[in-house]
């Protein structure tokens, strides 16, 4: 295993990361701000790291199990992202295209884990 810093996945979680940070900087400041704006940016930044970390792996289980850790903080985000939109907190169609991309880097990562499960078995 190797860092790719142009793989579509590594790209695209980072890219994810950023466009969270921007929005949780444009969060009002007040409990729910704050609590919200915690609570997404750690998990919202930390699918890109464990990719980042995944690509680094010195073998296929901690490359799996950091993919795993990577899904995980997507899915984490998602109920956030279901959150503030369901609270009014955001208008979904702010956060749409968030919670859409958000839902393809959950596929992407589901696929990767089971096709390196299979690979590994």
């Amino acid at each position: 295993m190797t860092y790719e810093k142009n793989s579509e996945i590594g790209e695209r979680s980072f890219n994810f990361g950023v466009r969270i940070v921007k929005m949780v900087l444009s969060f009002p400041k007040n409990v729910a701000g704050d609590v919200l704006g915690k609570q997404i940016i750690k998990s919202g930044t930390s699918i890109g790291a464990n990719i980042s970390e995944a690509q680094s792996a010195i073998s296929k289980k901690e490359f799996i199990y950091q993919m795993n850790i990577a899904k995980r903080e997507a899915k984490e985000t998602f109920f956030w992202l279901r959150v503030m939109a369901s609270s009014g907190f955001i208008k979904e169609d702010k956060i749409k295209d968030l919670m859409d991309e958000c839902n393809q880097l959950i596929a992407i990562l589901i696929t990767i884990v089971k096709n390196s499960q299979k690979k590994n078995s």
